[in-house]
Protein backbone atom coordinates (compact mmCIF):
# COMPACT_ATOMS: atom_id res chain seq x y z
CA UNK A 1 0.00 0.00 0.00
CA UNK A 2 3.05 2.30 0.78
CA UNK A 3 3.83 2.01 -2.68
CA UNK A 4 0.46 2.36 -4.19
CA UNK A 5 0.30 5.93 -2.50
CA UNK A 6 3.64 6.70 -3.62
CA UNK A 7 1.90 6.93 -7.17
CA UNK A 8 -0.86 8.92 -6.58
CA UNK A 9 -1.03 12.41 -8.85
CA UNK A 10 -0.09 15.01 -5.71
CA UNK A 11 -0.70 17.50 -7.94
CA UNK A 12 -4.65 17.19 -8.62
CA UNK A 13 -4.79 16.81 -5.07
CA UNK A 14 -2.80 19.80 -4.45
CA UNK A 15 -5.25 21.56 -6.87
CA UNK A 16 -8.26 20.13 -5.28
CA UNK A 17 -7.31 21.19 -1.97
CA UNK A 18 -6.14 24.78 -2.74
CA UNK A 19 -9.52 25.41 -4.81
CA UNK A 20 -11.38 24.08 -1.49
CA UNK A 21 -10.00 26.53 0.51
CA UNK A 22 -9.62 29.38 -2.16
CA UNK A 23 -13.76 29.15 -2.12
CA UNK A 24 -13.71 28.55 1.61
CA UNK A 25 -12.12 32.23 2.36
CA UNK A 26 -14.52 33.78 -0.78
CA UNK A 27 -17.09 32.20 1.52
CA UNK A 28 -15.92 34.31 4.27
CA UNK A 29 -15.89 37.46 2.37
CA UNK A 30 -19.73 36.71 0.98
CA UNK A 31 -21.06 36.72 4.21
CA UNK A 32 -18.37 38.73 6.36
CA UNK A 33 -20.56 41.71 7.33
CA UNK A 34 -18.22 43.58 9.06
CA UNK A 35 -18.56 42.90 12.73
CA UNK A 36 -15.59 40.61 12.44
CA UNK A 37 -17.49 37.48 12.99
CA UNK A 38 -15.07 34.78 14.21
CA UNK A 39 -13.20 32.93 11.42
CA UNK A 40 -13.90 29.19 13.08
CA UNK A 41 -17.44 30.42 14.14
CA UNK A 42 -18.54 26.86 13.00
CA UNK A 43 -22.67 28.53 13.23
CA UNK A 44 -22.06 30.37 10.24
CA UNK A 45 -21.85 29.64 7.11
CA UNK A 46 -18.10 29.90 6.35
CA UNK A 47 -17.61 27.69 9.50
CA UNK A 48 -19.69 25.05 8.41
CA UNK A 49 -17.80 24.96 4.70
CA UNK A 50 -14.69 24.40 6.94
CA UNK A 51 -16.67 20.89 8.05
CA UNK A 52 -17.14 20.07 4.96
CA UNK A 53 -14.05 20.64 3.54
CA UNK A 54 -12.66 18.34 6.59
CA UNK A 55 -15.39 16.11 6.18
CA UNK A 56 -14.47 15.90 2.64
CA UNK A 57 -10.92 15.42 3.49
CA UNK A 58 -11.58 11.77 5.63
CA UNK A 59 -13.63 11.01 2.59
CA UNK A 60 -10.55 11.27 0.07
CA UNK A 61 -8.24 9.69 2.65
CA UNK A 62 -10.62 6.79 2.61
CA UNK A 63 -11.25 6.41 -0.94
CA UNK A 64 -7.67 6.73 -1.04
CA UNK A 65 -6.91 3.69 0.98
CA UNK A 66 -9.87 1.55 -0.40
CA UNK A 67 -9.04 -1.16 -3.16
CA UNK A 68 -9.91 0.03 -6.81
CA UNK A 69 -11.54 -3.33 -7.69
CA UNK A 70 -14.11 -2.19 -4.96
CA UNK A 71 -15.69 0.46 -7.20
CA UNK A 72 -15.41 -1.39 -10.42
CA UNK A 73 -17.24 -4.44 -8.92
CA UNK A 74 -19.42 -2.25 -6.74
CA UNK A 75 -20.54 0.24 -9.68
CA UNK A 76 -24.49 -1.04 -10.39
CA UNK A 77 -24.92 -1.78 -6.77
CA UNK A 78 -23.69 1.73 -5.74
CA UNK A 79 -25.75 3.00 -9.12
CA UNK A 80 -29.17 1.00 -8.02
CA UNK A 81 -28.41 2.46 -4.39
CA UNK A 82 -28.59 6.20 -5.70
CA UNK A 83 -31.67 5.49 -8.07
CA UNK A 84 -33.33 4.34 -4.82
CA UNK A 85 -32.89 7.58 -3.19
CA UNK A 86 -33.94 9.63 -6.10
CA UNK A 87 -37.16 7.96 -5.97
CA UNK A 88 -37.18 8.58 -2.57
CA UNK A 89 -36.44 11.60 -2.71
CA UNK A 90 -39.68 12.49 -4.93
CA UNK A 91 -41.59 11.58 -1.63
CA UNK A 92 -39.43 12.70 1.06
CA UNK A 93 -37.94 16.11 0.20
CA UNK A 94 -38.45 19.32 1.93
CA UNK A 95 -38.45 22.15 -0.77
CA UNK A 96 -35.56 24.78 -1.25
CA UNK A 97 -36.03 27.47 -3.33
CA UNK A 98 -39.08 26.12 -5.21
CA UNK A 99 -37.33 22.85 -5.95
CA UNK A 100 -37.69 19.19 -3.97
CA UNK A 101 -34.41 17.61 -4.30
CA UNK A 102 -33.05 17.57 -0.75
CA UNK A 103 -34.14 15.14 2.50
CA UNK A 104 -33.61 15.97 5.63
CA UNK A 105 -32.79 13.61 8.48
CA UNK A 106 -32.58 14.95 12.05
CA UNK A 107 -31.70 18.40 11.21
CA UNK A 108 -29.41 17.17 8.52
CA UNK A 109 -29.88 18.08 4.81
CA UNK A 110 -28.33 16.17 1.84
CA UNK A 111 -28.88 16.21 -2.12
CA UNK A 112 -28.98 12.67 -3.22
CA UNK A 113 -28.93 14.12 -7.15
CA UNK A 114 -25.00 15.56 -6.60
CA UNK A 115 -24.39 12.21 -5.37
CA UNK A 116 -26.11 10.48 -8.75
CA UNK A 117 -22.97 11.80 -11.09
CA UNK A 118 -20.47 9.87 -9.68
CA UNK A 119 -22.78 6.34 -9.01
CA UNK A 120 -23.63 7.20 -12.83
CA UNK A 121 -19.77 7.80 -13.88
CA UNK A 122 -19.00 4.49 -12.39
CA UNK A 123 -22.00 3.00 -14.04
CA UNK A 124 -20.94 3.95 -17.48
CA UNK A 125 -17.33 3.18 -17.10
CA UNK A 126 -18.40 -0.08 -15.81
CA UNK A 127 -20.76 -0.43 -18.51
CA UNK A 128 -18.29 0.54 -21.44
CA UNK A 129 -15.68 -1.75 -19.94
CA UNK A 130 -17.74 -4.91 -20.95
CA UNK A 131 -15.66 -6.95 -23.83
CA UNK A 132 -19.15 -6.82 -25.76
CA UNK A 133 -19.67 -3.10 -25.84
CA UNK A 134 -19.85 -2.35 -29.77
CA UNK A 135 -20.90 0.91 -30.67
CA UNK A 136 -22.45 -0.23 -34.23
CA UNK A 137 -24.76 -2.31 -31.78
CA UNK A 138 -28.39 -0.50 -31.25
CA UNK A 139 -28.31 -2.08 -28.03
CA UNK A 140 -25.12 -0.57 -26.83
CA UNK A 141 -26.72 3.41 -27.45
CA UNK A 142 -29.75 2.30 -25.77
CA UNK A 143 -28.53 0.55 -22.98
CA UNK A 144 -26.21 3.95 -22.68
CA UNK A 145 -28.91 6.41 -23.07
CA UNK A 146 -30.70 4.38 -20.58
CA UNK A 147 -28.33 4.90 -17.54
CA UNK A 148 -28.11 8.51 -17.98
CA UNK A 149 -31.50 8.77 -19.13
CA UNK A 150 -32.99 7.40 -15.66
CA UNK A 151 -31.44 9.54 -12.97
CA UNK A 152 -31.29 12.88 -15.06
CA UNK A 153 -35.51 12.41 -15.17
CA UNK A 154 -35.29 11.35 -11.78
CA UNK A 155 -33.84 14.35 -10.84
CA UNK A 156 -35.67 16.86 -13.40
CA UNK A 157 -39.11 15.70 -11.85
CA UNK A 158 -37.64 17.09 -8.97
CA UNK A 159 -37.73 20.31 -10.40
CA UNK A 160 -33.50 20.26 -10.77
CA UNK A 161 -33.39 21.08 -14.17
CA UNK A 162 -30.27 22.31 -13.96
CA UNK A 163 -28.64 19.39 -12.11
CA UNK A 164 -30.65 16.99 -14.80
CA UNK A 165 -29.21 18.91 -18.14
CA UNK A 166 -25.62 18.55 -16.39
CA UNK A 167 -26.15 14.99 -17.10
CA UNK A 168 -26.13 15.74 -21.00
CA UNK A 169 -22.62 15.63 -19.93
CA UNK A 170 -21.63 12.10 -20.33
CA UNK A 171 -22.15 11.88 -23.68
CA UNK A 172 -18.74 13.90 -23.97
CA UNK A 173 -16.89 10.61 -22.85
CA UNK A 174 -18.99 8.82 -25.17
CA UNK A 175 -17.12 10.21 -28.24
CA UNK A 176 -13.59 8.94 -26.80
CA UNK A 177 -14.97 5.45 -27.17
CA UNK A 178 -16.56 5.59 -30.58
CA UNK A 179 -19.77 7.23 -30.56
CA UNK A 180 -20.19 8.78 -33.90
CA UNK A 181 -19.74 12.96 -33.85
CA UNK A 182 -23.25 12.84 -35.81
CA UNK A 183 -24.92 12.93 -32.57
CA UNK A 184 -23.72 15.78 -31.45
CA UNK A 185 -24.32 17.84 -34.39
CA UNK A 186 -27.73 16.98 -33.88
CA UNK A 187 -27.94 17.97 -30.30
CA UNK A 188 -26.55 21.53 -31.40
CA UNK A 189 -28.76 21.76 -34.11
CA UNK A 190 -31.57 21.47 -31.70
CA UNK A 191 -30.19 23.79 -29.39
CA UNK A 192 -29.81 26.06 -32.16
CA UNK A 193 -33.62 25.59 -33.39
CA UNK A 194 -34.92 25.91 -29.80
CA UNK A 195 -33.64 29.40 -29.23
CA UNK A 196 -34.27 30.12 -33.22
CA UNK A 197 -38.40 29.05 -32.76
CA UNK A 198 -38.68 31.35 -29.84
CA UNK A 199 -36.81 34.57 -31.47
CA UNK A 200 -38.02 34.24 -34.98
CA UNK A 201 -41.95 32.61 -35.84
CA UNK A 202 -42.13 29.00 -36.39
CA UNK A 203 -43.67 29.81 -40.43
CA UNK A 204 -41.06 31.88 -41.05
CA UNK A 205 -38.40 29.50 -40.06
CA UNK A 206 -40.09 26.73 -41.48
CA UNK A 207 -40.06 28.95 -44.69
CA UNK A 208 -36.10 28.96 -44.44
CA UNK A 209 -35.68 25.05 -43.77
CA UNK A 210 -37.54 24.52 -46.49
CA UNK A 211 -35.95 26.83 -48.83
CA UNK A 212 -32.36 25.26 -47.35
CA UNK A 213 -33.53 21.74 -48.59
CA UNK A 214 -34.65 22.80 -51.72
CA UNK A 215 -31.40 24.64 -52.19
CA UNK A 216 -29.57 20.91 -51.14
CA UNK A 217 -31.94 19.29 -54.11
CA UNK A 218 -30.70 21.56 -56.35
CA UNK A 219 -26.98 21.14 -55.86
CA UNK A 220 -27.88 17.01 -56.24
CA UNK A 221 -29.63 16.95 -58.92
CA UNK A 222 -27.26 18.96 -60.65
CA UNK A 223 -24.23 16.95 -59.51
CA UNK A 224 -26.21 14.03 -59.17
CA UNK A 225 -23.25 12.73 -56.93
CA UNK A 226 -25.80 11.46 -53.99
CA UNK A 227 -28.34 8.98 -53.58
CA UNK A 228 -30.11 10.57 -50.25
CA UNK A 229 -32.08 13.01 -51.26
CA UNK A 230 -35.05 11.13 -49.17
CA UNK A 231 -32.62 11.76 -46.40
CA UNK A 232 -32.96 15.91 -46.29
CA UNK A 233 -36.62 15.08 -46.87
CA UNK A 234 -36.76 13.75 -43.57
CA UNK A 235 -34.45 15.82 -41.66
CA UNK A 236 -36.83 18.74 -42.68
CA UNK A 237 -40.11 16.78 -41.50
CA UNK A 238 -38.31 16.21 -38.36
CA UNK A 239 -36.88 19.56 -37.91
CA UNK A 240 -40.77 20.73 -38.72
CA UNK A 241 -42.03 18.65 -35.61
CA UNK A 242 -39.36 20.04 -33.37
CA UNK A 243 -40.21 23.47 -34.25
CA UNK A 244 -43.90 22.77 -33.53
CA UNK A 245 -43.13 21.49 -30.42
CA UNK A 246 -41.20 23.95 -29.09
CA UNK A 247 -44.01 26.19 -28.02
CA UNK A 248 -45.11 22.90 -25.88
CA UNK A 249 -42.19 22.14 -24.31
CA UNK A 250 -41.11 26.05 -23.46
CA UNK A 251 -44.99 26.46 -21.54
CA UNK A 252 -45.94 22.82 -20.37
CA UNK A 253 -42.50 21.95 -19.38
CA UNK A 254 -40.41 24.83 -18.24
CA UNK A 255 -41.65 26.21 -15.15
CA UNK A 256 -42.35 30.08 -15.19
CA UNK A 257 -39.07 31.40 -13.88
CA UNK A 258 -37.31 28.86 -16.49
CA UNK A 259 -38.99 30.56 -19.14
CA UNK A 260 -38.09 34.13 -17.37
CA UNK A 261 -34.76 33.58 -17.48
CA UNK A 262 -34.51 32.49 -20.82
CA UNK A 263 -36.20 35.55 -22.52
CA UNK A 264 -34.11 37.62 -20.28
CA UNK A 265 -31.07 36.28 -21.56
CA UNK A 266 -32.64 36.40 -25.01
CA UNK A 267 -33.30 39.79 -25.02
CA UNK A 268 -36.68 39.46 -24.89
CA UNK A 269 -37.83 41.10 -21.85
CA UNK A 270 -35.91 43.18 -19.50
CA UNK A 271 -36.76 42.36 -15.57
CA UNK A 272 -33.69 43.84 -13.70
CA UNK A 273 -36.42 43.79 -10.74
CA UNK A 274 -37.21 39.97 -10.78
CA UNK A 275 -35.74 37.15 -12.96
CA UNK A 276 -32.72 39.40 -14.38
CA UNK A 277 -31.74 40.78 -11.20
CA UNK A 278 -29.14 38.23 -9.86
CA UNK A 279 -27.34 38.16 -13.18
CA UNK A 280 -27.96 42.06 -13.61
CA UNK A 281 -25.81 42.62 -10.13
CA UNK A 282 -23.10 39.99 -10.44
CA UNK A 283 -22.19 41.78 -14.02
CA UNK A 284 -21.98 45.12 -11.82
CA UNK A 285 -19.99 43.36 -8.82
CA UNK A 286 -17.77 41.58 -11.49
CA UNK A 287 -17.39 44.58 -13.61
CA UNK A 288 -16.69 46.91 -10.79
CA UNK A 289 -13.45 44.97 -9.49
CA UNK A 290 -11.87 45.96 -12.84
CA UNK A 291 -8.36 44.20 -13.15
CA UNK A 292 -7.09 43.76 -9.69
CA UNK A 293 -9.87 44.11 -7.52
CA UNK A 294 -11.22 45.86 -4.70
CA UNK A 295 -9.55 43.82 -2.29
CA UNK A 296 -10.39 41.04 -0.01
CA UNK A 297 -13.19 42.03 2.42
CA UNK A 298 -13.39 45.19 0.52
CA UNK A 299 -16.54 44.21 -1.71
CA UNK A 300 -19.22 47.02 -1.32
CA UNK A 301 -21.73 45.04 -3.70
CA UNK A 302 -20.93 41.78 -1.54
CA UNK A 303 -21.25 43.14 1.44
CA UNK A 304 -24.08 45.00 0.68
CA UNK A 305 -25.72 41.51 -0.57
CA UNK A 306 -27.00 42.82 -3.73
CA UNK A 307 -26.10 39.42 -5.52
CA UNK A 308 -28.32 36.84 -3.84
CA UNK A 309 -27.20 33.48 -3.41
CA UNK A 310 -23.79 34.75 -3.86
CA UNK A 311 -21.93 32.25 -1.79
CA UNK A 312 -23.33 29.64 -3.51
CA UNK A 313 -24.38 29.54 -7.23
CA UNK A 314 -22.76 33.34 -7.86
CA UNK A 315 -19.46 33.35 -5.29
CA UNK A 316 -17.94 33.63 -8.79
CA UNK A 317 -18.76 37.09 -8.21
CA UNK A 318 -17.52 37.61 -5.01
CA UNK A 319 -14.06 36.47 -6.82
CA UNK A 320 -14.49 39.20 -10.01
CA UNK A 321 -15.62 42.05 -7.50
CA UNK A 322 -12.71 41.79 -5.11
CA UNK A 323 -9.74 39.67 -6.81
CA UNK A 324 -10.67 41.55 -10.28
CA UNK A 325 -9.85 39.98 -13.05
CA UNK A 326 -6.08 38.94 -11.94
CA UNK A 327 -8.20 36.54 -9.77
CA UNK A 328 -10.73 35.75 -11.79
CA UNK A 329 -8.51 34.26 -14.32
CA UNK A 330 -6.64 32.57 -11.79
CA UNK A 331 -8.95 30.43 -10.82
CA UNK A 332 -10.75 29.75 -14.08
CA UNK A 333 -7.19 28.76 -15.13
CA UNK A 334 -6.55 26.29 -12.43
CA UNK A 335 -9.69 24.84 -13.13
CA UNK A 336 -8.62 24.51 -16.84
CA UNK A 337 -4.80 22.87 -15.42
CA UNK A 338 -7.41 20.38 -13.36
CA UNK A 339 -9.54 19.59 -16.81
CA UNK A 340 -6.11 18.94 -18.35
CA UNK A 341 -4.65 17.22 -15.98
CA UNK A 342 -7.69 14.57 -15.64
CA UNK A 343 -7.46 14.22 -19.49
CA UNK A 344 -3.75 13.53 -19.56
CA UNK A 345 -4.47 10.74 -16.57
CA UNK A 346 -7.36 9.03 -18.84
CA UNK A 347 -5.72 8.80 -21.23
CA UNK A 348 -2.90 6.92 -19.77
CA UNK A 349 -4.70 3.99 -17.83
CA UNK A 350 -4.59 0.52 -19.16
CA UNK A 351 -7.84 0.17 -18.19
CA UNK A 352 -11.07 0.92 -20.52
CA UNK A 353 -13.22 1.14 -16.96
CA UNK A 354 -10.70 3.16 -15.50
CA UNK A 355 -9.91 6.06 -18.61
CA UNK A 356 -13.72 6.50 -19.38
CA UNK A 357 -14.35 6.84 -15.92
CA UNK A 358 -11.70 9.50 -15.72
CA UNK A 359 -12.93 11.76 -18.51
CA UNK A 360 -17.00 11.42 -16.71
CA UNK A 361 -15.08 12.47 -14.30
CA UNK A 362 -13.25 15.97 -16.45
CA UNK A 363 -16.96 16.09 -18.56
CA UNK A 364 -19.10 16.81 -15.35
CA UNK A 365 -16.23 19.29 -13.86
CA UNK A 366 -16.23 20.63 -17.25
CA UNK A 367 -19.66 21.39 -17.54
CA UNK A 368 -20.25 22.93 -14.13
CA UNK A 369 -17.30 25.25 -14.54
CA UNK A 370 -18.55 26.23 -18.23
CA UNK A 371 -22.25 26.80 -17.02
CA UNK A 372 -21.79 28.73 -13.20
CA UNK A 373 -19.15 30.78 -14.84
CA UNK A 374 -21.46 31.95 -17.51
CA UNK A 375 -24.30 32.47 -15.51
CA UNK A 376 -22.71 34.78 -13.23
CA UNK A 377 -21.42 36.34 -16.86
CA UNK A 378 -25.13 36.35 -18.57
CA UNK A 379 -24.16 34.11 -21.10
CA UNK A 380 -25.92 31.03 -20.34
CA UNK A 381 -29.30 31.09 -18.29
CA UNK A 382 -29.94 31.20 -14.43
CA UNK A 383 -30.22 27.41 -14.06
CA UNK A 384 -28.46 26.99 -9.87
CA UNK A 385 -25.73 24.76 -9.99
CA UNK A 386 -22.37 25.11 -8.45
CA UNK A 387 -18.95 25.68 -8.91
CA UNK A 388 -17.57 22.54 -7.86
CA UNK A 389 -15.04 22.67 -4.45
CA UNK A 390 -15.49 26.02 -4.28
CA UNK A 391 -19.30 27.07 -3.79
CA UNK A 392 -21.28 26.78 -0.25
CA UNK A 393 -22.94 23.11 0.20
CA UNK A 394 -21.78 19.87 2.15
CA UNK A 395 -23.66 17.76 -0.29
CA UNK A 396 -21.89 19.61 -3.16
CA UNK A 397 -18.58 19.24 -1.78
CA UNK A 398 -18.90 15.37 -0.89
CA UNK A 399 -19.91 14.61 -3.95
CA UNK A 400 -17.35 15.99 -5.84
CA UNK A 401 -14.59 14.83 -3.61
CA UNK A 402 -15.61 11.30 -3.88
CA UNK A 403 -16.01 11.72 -7.88
CA UNK A 404 -12.64 13.07 -8.38
CA UNK A 405 -10.72 10.71 -5.60
CA UNK A 406 -12.17 7.47 -7.02
CA UNK A 407 -10.15 8.58 -10.22
CA UNK A 408 -7.09 9.70 -8.59
CA UNK A 409 -7.62 6.18 -6.39
CA UNK A 410 -7.76 4.18 -9.83
CA UNK A 411 -4.95 6.28 -11.87
CA UNK A 412 -2.46 5.01 -8.74
CA UNK A 413 -2.57 1.35 -9.94
CA UNK A 414 -3.04 2.58 -13.83
CA UNK A 415 -1.13 -0.23 -15.18
CA UNK A 416 -4.07 -3.06 -13.49
CA UNK A 417 -7.37 -3.81 -15.22
CA UNK A 418 -10.63 -4.04 -14.03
Amino acid sequence: MYQERLKIDWITVALWLFLALFGWVNIYSATYSGDHTALFDFSTFHGKQLIWIGAALLVALIVLFTEPRVFSNGAYPIYALVLLLLVATLFLAVTVNGGKSWIEIGGFRFQPSEFAKFATALALAKYMSAIDVEWKQTRTKLTAAVLVLLPAGLVFLQHDTGSALVFLGFVLPLFREGLSGGILVVGVAAVALFILALLVNKYILLGALVLLVAFYLFVWLNKRTGRDWWRAVAVLLCCAAFVFSVDFVYNHVLESHQRERIEVLLGKSEDLQGSGYNVHQSKIAIGSGGFFGKGYLKGTLTKADFVPEQHTDFIFCTVGEEWGWVGSSIVVALYVLLLVRLVNMAERQRSTFSRFYGYCVASILFVHLFVNVGMVLGLVPVIGIPLPFFSYGGSSMLAFTILLFVFIRLDATKNQLY
